[in-house]
């Protein structure tokens, strides 16, 4: 399975910002799809995950303000990012697993495809 993120720039503060993750080589539907994202000197943080069934899940730090969606059609999957902060500046990279289940799929290691990233900057 191949994943290419894009949509990713520089945004001011409280601005709005739409990530695609392309998928290929796989069966798209059969996919759990997660974003995560790293900030510079930081650990990567897991954002949020679709399951294949579109069952959306947040990390509270984003919740209420990012949507995770997908379109099957598409093999897409989508990060809409709303009321931006400077701490959401991260390179955000989409992640896709088979077998993912909801007790791991906040475990990065669980993944066991990563697209290459794209970078978020969300000035003040």
């Amino acid at each position: 399975v191949q994943l290419q993120a894009s949509g990713g720039g520089l945004v001011q503060a409280g601005g709005s910002l739409r990530l695609s993750c392309a998928a290929s080589g796989g069966t798209f539907r059969r996919l759990s799809m997660g974003w995560i994202r790293q900030a510079p000197g930081k650990e990567r943080e897991i954002v949020g995950v679709i399951f294949r069934g579109g069952v959306p899940r947040y990390a509270d730090s984003v919740k209420g303000r990012f949507t995770i969606s997908r379109d099957n059609d598409k093999n897409t999957v989508y990060l809409e990012m709303n009321s931006l902060k400077p701490e959401d500046t991260a390179v955000y990279y989409c992640a896709a697993d088979a077998n993912l289940i909801l007790s791991s799929l906040w475990n990065e290691g669980e993944y066991d495809y990563w697209g290459q990233g794209t970078q978020v900057t969300v000035s003040s």
